[in-house]
């Protein structure tokens, strides 16, 4: 199973969604976003992009009760978990949190296959050796808006290999092209 891996969209709806279309043409049938999504109407053009997104709080929280609606509303596209995330795809178990100390903490523990994180605006793939004697992957998307950062990046995920590559945010989509 692939997965596309976002962060950071700071209320940039276009920019996500042209990052999760392309996404979905490298084979990603989900998506995790790592927090600060601001508001609900970032996640709208995404979400006509028919994946699950699971998504987590940032340290800019934006209106958290509209992005909970929307979740509510989705039928099942989108889980908005607050905080942090714990959860299994592909047969992988997947910490979310938006902040590297805590994406850190938990790649230590040995509990999870991958841990994604955000809030740096800076990328960052690698295997943290945890207490269980083996590694967790630990991968830090950027910033999918582009801001702070030499340039808008996302992740593209493979479960089965667990292999993790960084992306830049396309600038064109038919997604926006079509709102237009």
């Amino acid at each position: 199973m692939k997965v596309c891996i976002v962060s950071d969209s700071h209320d940039r709806g276009p920019m996500l969604a042209r990052a999760i279309e392309a996404g979905i043409a490298e084979g990603a049938e989900v998506a995790i976003h790592c927090g600060d999504l601001i508001g609900g109407n970032t996640l709208r053009a995404s979400l006509k992009l028919g994946i699950p997104i699971h998504a987590v709080h940032g340290n800019n929280l934006g209106d958290p009760v509209a992005i909970s609606r929307i979740a509510h509303q989705s039928e099942g596209l989108l889980t908005y978990y607050g905080q942090d995330a714990s959860i299994t795809l592909g047969g992988r178990r997947i910490f979310v949190t938006h902040y590297p100390h805590h994406a850190h903490a938990m790649a230590c523990t040995g509990d999870y296959d991958l841990v994604c994180c955000g809030h740096s605006h800076e990328t960052e793939i690698r295997q943290q050796p945890h207490v269980q004697n083996g590694s967790t992957w630990l991968v830090n998307p950027g910033t999918v808006a582009g801001l702070g950062a030499p340039e808008a990046t996302w992740a593209i995920g493979d479960l089965d290999s667990m292999a993790f590559e960084i992306r830049t945010t396309p600038e064109e989509s038919s997604v926006v092209a079509a709102r237009m």
